[in-house]
């Protein structure tokens, strides 16, 4: 009996190192072929202003990028740390489940074929650092529950700060997991978790604390749609069996829903999983919930899934052709992505991975060593700075769009008063030439004397307003300079004209627009220093709900966001 058991280990190890092995290599593959996502290329630039927070995810992404991207400048580089991290993945994994006297076979079968964990075995967004730590985490509670060691709180402690760091979704699997477990609250070293991770995330919560909480304002009031869109809901299971495995999902959170809840680890994965899930269709009604943001959810699922074979005593019969087959179809798409065949690269969003290398290095050859501006959009502007390898493109962030990093980083006042070159998606009549890839064309203008005030902060104490179609109010506004140069809006002698606007939206749409007195183009205001300002208001004569901002435009950009919403009802 132990020479079998024995025998039976050593062929796990076997399969378990040859996948690890296949696993491995084609990530390698993958990550060195194809193109950046724009996101990565975003993240990269994080990494290059290396902080305690960002505008709108925690610092550890760009620690992962940094790391790789110090040793190679090139996409393998920069996606290096999140291989390793994939790999290490799935052992852990492998390791939580020996306890469950889980099989080698439907383990790899499964892993394999979850389409997710192919996705995010290169792909280096904060995804990738808020999975591996979770399974980390999830490795050492595993222990935790059962030996109560101050060690192992200590490590707890960590990988939670750790979690954090990677994605503010990390508070789901915390939360959860103590929701599963409430009698950890009698244990002395839960505490000393709960201290030592607060002491570690502390930085970034200090960091929030001086920016004006960015990251919270973003994801909470920003970031949701005003206008609910049922697609988001009708998409999201979809979605989800899609992320699963495109043929195996279904079964697998069936498998996992159906799972006897023997201890407590098990009933902490359950409560993860659906909990995740539930959580996340929960936000389809105040926006778009992106299939890849319930990531962690899936490391549960697997191991429910597994557990649950194990439970029943044996797998299906026809569960293994049915994941070979989704196996297959997966590698045959990452396979058509390694070579990039014609057709792929006129897929959907799939095309965004390819082009921008050459894209970039002819935008370059035009623009030399001017900065490079494209509006509405954190993606073009992120891939031109990571193909020529500086911090030359800009992106200009419309009152059409969501602020983003650009708008914190220090990019936008090395421009001011200097020639930049202007891309954009329309001809217009100071249109000079225009730049073609595979997808996109894009029209080129130079602008001189380029002035902008992106940073620039238009505060009022009024949240909401009721009124009267064409009522006339003036509004009292506190605007601020953050630049550490003054600032004037005078428009003498000045190529590009500055105005400040008042913008009346509904959704995503621009109903009513009024431009300010004369007296905003005689402000000045020192480094730092702030100045009172009314404004003279005329209602729409629409009756309606609307989202009212304030923004300086300077020609020949839209507008930037400079104020909070004020929630505006014409009755």
């Amino acid at each position: 009996m132990q020479l079998f058991s024995a025998q039976k280990s050593h062929r796990s190890t076997q399969i378990l190192a040859c996948f690890l092995i296949c696993w491995t290599l084609l990530n390698i593959a993958q990550a060195y072929t194809l193109e950046l996502h724009a996101d990565e290329a975003y993240y990269w630039m994080y990494s290059r202003f290396l902080d305690w927070g960002y505008f709108d995810h925690p610092p550890m992404v760009a620690l992962f990028i940094r790391m790789g991207d110090s040793l190679m400048h090139n996409e393998l580089g920069l996606r290096l740390i999140t291989i390793i991290t994939s790999s290490l993945s799935v052992y852990v994994l492998w390791l939580i489940l020996k306890k469950y006297a889980v099989d080698i076979l439907p383990f790899v079968m499964v892993a394999a074929g979850i389409f997710i964990f192919s996705i995010y075995g290169f792909t280096t967004t904060p995804d990738a650092p808020l999975y591996f730590f979770a399974i980390l985490f999830y490795y050492v509670y595993q222990r935790y529950i059962d030996n109560d060691e101050w060690p192992l709180a200590i490590a707890l402690g960590v990988l939670i700060a750790c979690m954090l760091y990677s994605k503010y979704h990390a508070v789901l699997l915390v939360a959860f997991t103590l929701a599963s477990n409430i009698k950890l609250l009698r244990r002395p070293s839960f505490y000393l978790i709960v201290t030592l991770s607060v002491l570690l995330y502390a930085p970034h919560i200090l960091w929030q604390v001086q920016h004006g909480y960015p990251s919270l304002n973003y994801h909470l009031y920003e970031r949701a749609a005003s206008i609910y869109n049922s697609d988001n809901t009708f998409s999201y299971i979809p979605g989800q069996l899609l992320m699963a495995g495109p043929l195996i999902g279904w079964f697998l959170f069936y498998q996992a829903f159906s799972i006897k809840i023997k201890d407590a680890f098990i009933r902490c994965l359950l409560v993860n999983c659906i909990g995740t899930l539930i959580f996340f269709f929960i936000t389809t009604f105040r926006g778009e919930a992106q299939p890849h943001w319930t990531l962690i959810a899936f490391a549960p699922l697997v191991m429910l899934a597994l557990i649950r074979f194990k439970q029943v005593g044996q797998v299906p019969r026809w569960f293994y052709p049915i994941a070979t087959i989704n196996i297959i179809l997966i590698v045959a798409i990452r396979l058509c992505l390694i070579f990039a065949f014609p057709f792929v690269k006129q897929l959907g969003q799939i095309k965004s991975y390819y082009g921008f290398r050459e894209w970039s290095a002819v935008v370059k050859q035009k623009a030399g060593d001017a900065y490079v501006v494209l509006t509405d959009g954190f993606q073009n502007p992120s891939k031109y700075n990571y193909y020529t390898n500086s911090m030359k493109g800009f992106s200009y962030d419309s009152r059409y769009y969501h602020r983003t990093q650009f708008d914190m980083w220090p990019i936008e006042e090395l421009m001011q008063g200097k020639r930049v070159l202007y891309l954009n998606d329309y001809k217009s009549v100071h249109t000079t030439d225009s730049i073609k890839n595979p997808h996109w064309t894009w029209h080129t203008e130079w602008i001189d004397d380029f002035r902008t005030y992106q940073k620039v902060k238009i505060e009022t104490e009024i949240s909401r307003m009721t009124v009267k179609p064409g009522q006339e109010i003036s509004i009292p506004l506190k605007i601020t300079n953050p630049y550490l140069y003054s600032i004037s809006f005078n428009n003498a002698g000045r190529k590009q004209q500055v105005l400040l606007g008042a913008c009346y939206f509904i959704g995503d749409r621009l109903m009513h627009a009024q431009k300010s007195d004369s007296l905003f183009s005689k402000i000045t205001i020192k480094p730092g220093g702030s100045i009172p300002y009314k404004f003279g208001l005329t209602m729409p004569v629409q009756k309606g709900t609307y989202q009212l901002i304030f923004s300086i435009k300077t020609t020949p950009f839209a507008g930037s966001t400079n104020s909070r919403t004020v929630k505006l009802t014409v009755e």
